[in-house]
C-alpha cells in the first residue's frame, strides 16, 4: 500500500555534538508527515511537499559580504550550495518551509539578510563544558498578529538556545519579518510576508530536553502547524 503521508525533506550534513538528526525525523512523523533524509541526496523539490532546514555549522559569511570572524566555523561549501538551491526551489514553488537554528540563519541570508557572526553573551550557546552538552534557556517575546503568537497562544515562551550566531532586527532580510525577540534583542523567529507558510526559528523545537518536559509538548504545536500547512496546500502546488 502506498504511503499517503506528505513527503517532508529534512536536510542535514555534519554531526553536531549533543544533537540528533533523528529528533527532526521523529517530530515530522509524529505530526503526520513522512521524513525524507536529504543528506547527500539530490532530489527534485517536485518530489517533496515541504522542507525543513536543520542546525549545523556556520554559513560562509562571504554570502552576505563579510570576512569570517575568528569564531566562525564554516560548513562545507557544498552544504551551503545545496541548501540554498533547495530553499530557493521551495520558495519558488511556495512550499511550506520550517527553518531551524542554522536553517533560520540560512533563510535570512538566502533572502538577502545578514548575520551577527558571534553573539558575545554565552546565554545563547549550548553548555559544551558539561556532560551531554545541555542547552541554555531564555524567554522570547512573540509579536502580536504573528503565526507563532497564534499557535503558541502566548505572548512569551521559554526556548532552548544552542547557537553562537544570530540576527538583529536591522539584519533581517527584505521579505521576512521578525516575530520573536530575546530579552537582549536577538531575533529568535522570522516569517515570510511573501509566502504561504515559511517560518524560521532560532531555537531547536525538535529536541526532547528531558529536564524540561513541557518544552517538547509545547513545540509539537509548531510541527503540527507546519505539517498541517503541507497537507492543506492547493492542488496545483502540492502536485508541482
Amino acid at each position: 500500500m502506498a504511503d499517503s503521508r506528505p513527503r517532508i525533506g529534512v536536510t542535514r550534513w555534519e554531526d553536531i555534538p549533543g544533537e540528533r538528526i533523528e529528533d527532526y525525523w521523529e517530530r515530522v512523523e509524529e505530526a503526520g508527515g513522512q521524513a525524507v533524509d536529504l543528506r547527500g541526496i539530490d532530489v527534485s523539490i517536485a518530489s517533496l511537499s515541504g522542507l525543513i532546514l536543520t542546525g549545523g555549522l556556520d554559513i560562509d559569511p562571504k554570502r552576505y559580504g563579510e570576512e569570517p570572524h575568528e569564531r566562525t566555523k564554516i560548513a562545507e561549501r557544498a552544504r551551503d550550495d545545496y541548501e540554498v538551491k533547495m530553499l530557493r526551489a521551495a520558495l519558488d514553488a511556495d512550499l511550506p518551509v520550517l527553518a531551524i537554528c542554522r536553517g533560520s540563519q540560512l533563510l535570512n541570508v538566502a533572502m538577502g539578510g545578514r548575520l551577527l557572526q558571534n553573539v558575545e553573551t554565552s546565554n545563547h550557546r549550548a553548555d559544551y563544558k558539561s556532560e551531554g552538552y545541555p542547552s541554555r534557556w531564555h524567554s522570547v517575546r512573540l509579536e502580536a498578529g504573528s503565526r507563532l503568537r497564534e499557535l503558541y497562544a502566548s505572548d512569551e515562551i521559554a526556548v532552548n538556545s544552542r547557537h553562537h550566531q544570530g540576527v538583529f532586527p536591522e539584519m533581517v532580510a527584505p521579505g521576512l519579518t521578525a516575530v520573536a525577540l530575546s530579552p537582549d534583542g536577538v531575533v529568535e523567529a522570522t516569517e515570510s510576508i511573501a509566502h504561504r507558510w515559511v517560518t524560521g526559528v532560532q531555537w531547536h523545537p525538535e529536541r526532547t530536553e528531558v529536564e524540561h518536559p513541557h518544552f517538547l509538548r509545547e513545540q509539537r504545536a509548531l510541527f503540527l502547524a507546519f505539517v498541517g500547512a503541507v497537507k492543506s496546500q492547493p492542488e496545483s502546488v502540492a502536485s508541482a
